[in-house]
């Protein structure tokens, strides 16, 4: 378990040499010169699917006492037969579905058999530092590393991924990456829709060869607007269908791309009732048309399908929008805004379905901006292929900021690039206070506890937080993963 170091020579020098056409493939160089040249790739042929969609895949539950988590190249069934190479922990795509109740005990041992350095992110958790799934604890092919934490945060749609520094957005991409949900008694006694009537979807975008398979070739333009394809995937399966009942849903949705924005709605406009986010519940439900998620955000919310009729069949979409900055450049790689068709809902039959959306929702302790004993501000750029908070790329082996534990402080991120950042903080969670510049408000799915927050250009977006769980080395980073990987990452030290 020994940490590994990584330098932008390192990474590029890997790429080159193995890192290649995405979900496994080694690059080649007419790939590469496609790629810098921003000619795109085509769509997926429609297959032998249904309408040229393919059954939504829902993975089954895996629970976390003694659970072993091999990460291996392998080969993931995409829809209709389509097979792909990827990288796989235990040999499925999505990675397991993991459940667990708040005050267990997690104890699981990651085994790498990939050819690059692992460790895993429980995304949204605070675990003990030596838990977390800091970089320079990455083990090499071969080796293993334990986690062995007891889960205090409260019910919420979580999800783990790599956090090997410097191939964070290829793992990721490739297949490590997956749902956590954790549960306890407050949630269970609200009574939402349980069983066949819960669903868990990650969405993400790809790029497709001819054949449809995806490949990952993060050069040039792509390294600036981060990585982004034509093709919608819901839990690894392209351009996928669900087949329900007119009943009411809950979709437990993660943004699970490496940096695309989806802004979400139904193809009928009737609205979702929105009832948490990344930190959990809400303390009020609240009727939303559009949600817009970036990268590594989650909603939980209520989809009432009790009007519609056999037959009918409504989108869940990515609708169309504009993003500011000087980005037009990019044709061809740069997708962000585009819209896409995520997620096709087909009505198969008629139920009585008597379930009651709850008026109201448990309570939340959020920090007061009023206790905050001081302030800091964290500048984000990007110029050049490379990506700065405060100026500086990230570096290993430096503290950007010593915080004190259990004080409450306020932070301002302020993004003076052309792109979008998700801002994501480790081992606590944080309150959005404000937003000024470009859109100038905070919205409704960013109400409660949250851990990434969308920064678009031009914008400040001032949090309040408190880091209670753990003392420890921790990060702060953009979660658009090319940026992460090429320095938009500082490393925190609470204490």
């Amino acid at each position: 378990m020994s940490p590994r170091y990584f330098t932008r020579r390192r990474f590029l020098k890997d790429v080159l040499s193995g890192g290649g056409l995405a979900l496994g493939t080694p690059l080649a160089l007419p790939g590469l010169l496609t790629a810098c040249g921003g000619s795109g790739s085509p769509a997926a042929p429609p297959g032998n699917g249904v309408d040229g969609r393919f059954p939504l895949r829902l993975p089954d539950v895996t629970g976390v006492e003694a659970l072993q988590l091999t990460g291996a190249p392998g080969i993931a069934e995409i829809g209709g037969g389509l097979e792909a190479p990827a990288w796989l922990l235990n040999g499925v795509l999505p990675s397991p579905r993991l459940e667990v109740r708040k005050g267990e005990r997690m104890r699981v041992t990651l085994r790498n058999e990939l050819p690059q350095d692992l460790i895993l992110h429980w995304h949204g958790l605070a675990p003990p530092e030596a838990m977390d799934g800091h970089p320079r604890f990455a083990v090499g092919t071969g080796e293993t590393y334990e986690y062995d934490f007891t889960v205090e945060d409260r019910a919420g749609t979580y999800w783990y991924h790599s956090h090997t520094h410097m191939h964070t957005a290829e793992q990721t991409y490739r297949g490590i990456a997956g749902l956590l949900l954790v549960r306890d008694d407050e949630e269970d006694a609200l009574g939402l829709p349980s069983g066949a009537r819960e669903i868990p979807l990650i969405l993400q975008d790809r790029r497709v060869d001819a054949a449809g398979v995806p490949f990952y070739e993060p050069f040039g333009p792509a390294m600036m607007a981060g990585y982004m394809g034509p093709v919608p995937f819901g839990n690894g399966v392209r351009n996928p269908y669900l087949e329900v009942d007119t009943a009411l849903y809950r979709f437990r949705i993660l943004n699970g791309s490496n940096a695309r924005i989806f802004r979400l709605g139904r193809s009928d406009s009737r609205p979702f009732v929105l009832i948490g986010n990344d930190g959990g519940l809400l303390d009020a439900p609240v009727e939303l048309s559009t949600i817009d998620m970036a990268p590594a955000e989650r909603v939980d919310i209520l989809v009432d399908l009790r009007e519609l009729r056999p037959g009918d069949r409504v989108m869940l979409r990515s609708l169309s929008f504009q993003m500011q900055g000087g980005m037009g450049f990019m044709a061809g790689q740069n997708l962000q805004g585009d819209p896409m068709d995520l997620l096709e809902l087909r009505v198969r039959s008629e139920v009585a379905d008597a379930s009651v959306i709850p008026a109201a929702l448990p309570p939340i302790i959020e920090p007061d901006p009023a206790e905050a004993a001081r302030e800091r501000e964290f500048r984000f750029t990007s110029q050049m292929m490379n990506h700065f908070i405060n100026g500086r790329p990230f570096d290993m082996d430096r503290i950007d900021e010593t915080v004190p534990f259990d004080e409450t402080e306020v932070w301002s991120f302020v993004n003076e690039s052309n792109f979008p950042h998700p801002v994501h903080l480790h081992a606590t969670h944080f309150r959005v206070l404000s937003r000024t510049g470009g859109r100038g408000e905070v919205f409704a799915w960013e109400r409660g506890r949250k851990d990434t927050v969308l920064l678009n250009p031009g914008e400040t977006v001032r949090v309040a937080l408190r880091f209670t769980a753990h003392r420890g080395l921790f990060l702060l980073h953009c979660h658009n993963l090319e940026h992460e990987d090429m320095g938009m990452m500082a490393n925190i030290l609470v204490e």
